[in-house]
């Protein structure tokens, strides 16, 4: 990926001025019609390094977690995630996903068997409301648990869209030792994350 595909994709709006971050300064290049423009080449520069980090963490056997919450980029994270082998939350962050992952590999469980248990017909001599129930928790488990499904231990990396709004996912990736690679927005802090992306964290194309 060059510079001209990254200005094209307009990874070099950011926010407005107001609402800038001052440790985003150095990777910003210039300010134009009350919009922060971001330094591409230095965008460039960062996506290398992490790009090289990441190459790392896979050959050794590791896996990625992708964490983006916003709707307009949801069926976009599944997709490249899919696509790459890694995992994926894109519906609300469940707290202690992997600070308290022993927990949330019992809902895991949970979601499997009830997924068997509809594929075999196991519940077919349940009542019906019994039925309704058992299909009420299995979507709600299904919803937030769809892409982390076959995560049997923690990642050794996540992947962040958002920082400001995945606070929580990068707060215990943090407090785990995990390293995050992030798009960091003219409004985020670069220093709450091991690699920092410089770039538009909004925009689809970006």
């Amino acid at each position: 990926m060059g510079l001209s595909e990254l200005l094209e994709a307009g990874v070099h709006f950011g926010h407005q001025t107001r609402r800038w971050n001052p440790k985003m300064k150095k990777f910003i290049f210039t300010e134009r019609n009350g919009i922060h423009i971001i330094d591409l080449r230095k965008t460039l520069d960062r996506l290398v390094t992490a790009k090289a980090a990441v190459n790392e963490i896979v050959l050794a056997g590791e896996k990625v977690l992708f964490v983006c919450t916003k709707r307009q980029l949801r069926s976009v994270i599944e997709q490249e995630a899919e696509q790459c082998g890694a995992f994926y939350v894109t519906e609300r962050w469940l707290g202690g996903m992997l600070t308290n992952f022993q927990t949330i590999r019992k809902q895991i469980r949970r979601l499997k068997e009830l997924e068997r248990g509809q594929e075999e017909s196991a519940f077919e001599f349940y009542t019906k409301k019994e039925r309704l129930l058992l299909d009420r928790e299995r979507i709600k488990l299904n919803k937030y648990l769809a892409g982390v499904k076959d995560m049997t231990r923690l990642p050794g990396a996540m992947f962040v869209v958002d920082v400001k709004r995945e606070a929580s996912a990068v707060r215990e990736a943090g407090r785990l030792g995990i390293p995050v690679i992030a798009i960091t927005d003219t409004n985020a802090n670069p220093d709450l994350v091991e690699y920092p992306v410089p770039g538009n964290d909004d925009a689809i194309r970006s």
